[in-house]
């Protein structure tokens, strides 16, 4: 894992995109395997989160899982996720106007997805190095499916320094990348 730490004024840029909608919310969708005590963390926030895993999970299988969570602008979780998180790979941003709970079960359709050989295998889509390079190989169906309710997905691109728009809109799939250190969002 990188030890990079975002800038006060990159974390803002942040803000202003991921925030940009007030009639809309924003998740992240945090990996456990990346994020240090990712589960104790959101305990102690006491932000609105759930595990995308179902059912009783041993507390190793719960530590690496991930997380849902609903971000507030200015809360301590938020801003630790973007000043810590950013450009380490802890997860990706959804925009949407629906609640967590229906969010969750959308989400949860897309863990497992089945292989070549038909086995079912673990997609990690919200892990930020592979929704941009998964999504522009979908169909536009396929998009539909995915996106369903969710206006927008967020995430880094490799080194941190860019944030990556990427629009629901199947017909013309468009990661617009936005430099964190020199652009306020519009």
């Amino acid at each position: 894992m990188s030890d990079l730490k975002v800038q006060s004024g990159s974390v803002s840029v942040l803000q202003d995109i991921l925030f940009k909608d007030r009639y809309q919310s924003v998740y992240a969708i945090l990996d456990g395997a990346s994020v240090p005590d990712l589960p104790k963390r959101l305990i102690k926030a006491k932000e609105d989160s759930m595990c995308l895993y179902r059912g009783k999970l041993e507390p190793e299988l719960r530590a690496t899982a991930p997380h849902l969570v609903k971000l507030r602008q200015d809360s301590p979780l938020t801003l630790w996720i973007l000043e810590e998180g950013w450009g380490n790979h802890w997860g990706v941003f959804a925009i949407t106007p629906i609640g967590l709970e229906a969010l969750g079960r959308h989400l949860r359709g897309f863990l497992r997805v089945r292989g070549p050989d038909d086995e079912i295998l673990y997609f990690r889509y919200y892990d930020p190095r592979v929704l941009p390079v998964f999504l522009p190989t979908c169909y536009a169906q396929e998009l539909e499916t995915i996106y369903g309710p969710i206006s927008k997905f967020i995430v880094e691109n490799e080194k941190g320094t860019q944030a990556l728009v990427i629009d629901n809109d199947p017909r013309n799939l468009i990661l617009k990348p936005i430099d964190l250190e020199d652009e306020r969002a519009g």
